[in-house]
C-alpha cells in the first residue's frame, strides 16, 4: 500500500466511525502519548532505563503497535490539513538532499565522539 491509499484508508476508517468529529488538538495529544511510547523503548534500549534499579521492563514487543498507531495518528492530522503526505514527503527529502549532502555529512561523522551507528541504522 502507497501512501496515498494508507491516507485515503485512514479517511474512510474515521469517517465510517464518525470520528472526523474529534478536533484536531485531541488527536495530537492522543500522537504525543504514543510518541512518548517509543520514546520509553528508547530510553529502554539505550540502557538510560534500567530494570535492576527499578525500572519497568521493556520488552520491545508492542514498539511496532506504538509506531504503527503514531502514523495513525499523524496521517489523521495531515488529512486534516489536506496534506498530501506523499507530495511534501517527496519535496522534503529533495530539500534535505541539497541541504546536507551525503559526502560532506559522511565526512563530519568520521570519528565522531558520542555518536554511533544506532541498531537498524544499515539500510
Amino acid at each position: 500500500m502507497n501512501l496515498n491509499e494508507l491516507q485515503e484508508r485512514i479517511l474512510r476508517f474515521e469517517h465510517e466511525r464518525g470520528w472526523e468529529r474529534f478536533k484536531e488538538s485531541l488527536i495530537y495529544a492522543h500522537l504525543i502519548e504514543e510518541i512518548t511510547e517509543i520514546g520509553r523503548h528508547i530510553l529502554a534500549r539505550e540502557g538510560y532505563k534500567v530494570e535492576e534499579l527499578g525500572h519497568a521492563p521493556s520488552s520491545g514487543e508492542d514498539v511496532g503497535s506504538e509506531f504503527a498507531q503514531a502514523l495513525t495518528l499523524f496521517i489523521q492530522l495531515a488529512n486534516r490539513f489536506n496534506v498530501n503526505l506523499s507530495k511534501a514527503l517527496e519535496a522534503e527529502l529533495e530539500k534535505m538532499e541539497r541541504r546536507f549532502p551525503a559526502e560532506k555529512w559522511q565526512s563530519y561523522m568520521q570519528g565522531r565522539e558520542g555518536v554511533k551507528p544506532s541498531r537498524g541504522s544499515e539500510l
